[in-house]
């Protein structure tokens, strides 16, 4: 399988502070997440893909290249930035126009690829107004337009959806869906977990510079679970519900959650979705509604740190 980027060791230092701490990973084809809380070292890693930094030790190659060496081929790392300065006197075209100017586009391919990337994040209609009247999701949007802008192979996102609304989170997801979708890979790096499980299964976790874990979201959810699988119920009935769970020899604890509601603790959790429909239709439960928080990207993430 392609490796879209791997590090080896990838040290980081400034002064005293390590922000990579030997970390070593692969990236995979299409859509990986980068996954840590804020100061995990999301933003260094991005920074030395770029070429923006070097190592203090270790390897990174980005696409089977060094992003350090001779500068990359245009179009092949597009880098939205968590935080970037903007020249407020310009428009929104004129920003994007003028740093595909500088990426080497002659004046009426920026032009053109400006105003397609603006129109891509929704931004045709302020294209032309001065980005010192944008608010913080308009200026996610004209970053976002930047880094997609020289149909980038590799596109590397540093927590892209901040600073925008319910509406602007859903549409900039689909198109980074849909980017991946013509064979373009993304890494975009969130500490809110629950959007990049809605973008991919593949992700890589980083914990003070290190890897915590990396691989398919479910095969990590597997290799934790020594830790408690918890399960949530709602019926009109959670004390006869209780009564049964307690039955089942892969339940390890029940809590009623007044007044509708009952958490289930197992540690197989395999077992216990494999018996609960047969309780189910043996007993005639009501059961109205069944969630687990147990299963998704932020409890992996959480069981992996403590």
């Amino acid at each position: 399988m392609i490796e879209v980027v791997r590090a080896e060791a990838a040290t980081k230092r400034y002064g005293e502070v390590l922000g990579l701490n030997g970390f070593s990973a692969t990236f995979p084809p299409g859509i990986t997440g980068l996954i840590g809380p804020n100061g995990a070292g999301k933003s260094t890693l991005f920074r030395v893909l770029t070429g923006q930094l070097s190592l203090d030790w270790g390897r990174v190659a980005v696409l089977g290249r060094d992003p350090w060496g001779s500068p990359p081929p245009r179009g092949l790392i597009g880098y939205c930035p968590e935080h970037a300065a903007m020249y407020d006197g310009m428009t929104a075209r004129e920003f994007v126009r003028y740093l595909l100017r500088l990426d080497g586009l002659e004046a009426r391919e920026s032009s053109e690829r400006a105003a397609e990337a603006l129109a891509r994040v929704g931004l045709s209609g302020a294209a032309d107004r001065r980005l010192l009247g944008f608010s913080k999701g308009m200026r996610q949007r004209v970053k976002i337009a930047q880094a997609i802008a020289t149909d980038p192979q590799l596109l590397l996102l540093d927590e892209p959806l901040n600073g925008l609304d319910p509406l602007g989170r859903v549409q900039m997801l689909a198109l980074f869906e849909a980017l991946a979708a013509k064979g373009r890979h993304v890494i975009v790096s969130s500490h809110v977990l629950y959007e990049v499980e809605r973008l991919t299964q593949e992700v890589v976790l980083i914990s003070n510079g290190r890897v915590a874990a990396q691989g398919n979201i479910h095969r990590l959810r597997e290799a934790i679970d020594g830790h408690p699988h918890s399960v949530v119920f709602k019926t009109p009935d959670p004390r006869r519900l209780a009564r049964l769970m307690t039955e089942l020899e892969n339940v390890t604890a029940v809590v009623l959650l007044p007044p509708d509601g009952l958490s289930v603790l197992t540690r197989t959790p395999d077992e216990f979705y494999s018996a609960l429909p047969k309780l189910v239709v043996e007993q005639g439960l009501d059961i109205r509604e069944m969630s687990s928080p147990d299963d998704n990207l932020e409890a992996v993430f959480r069981f992996l740190t403590e």
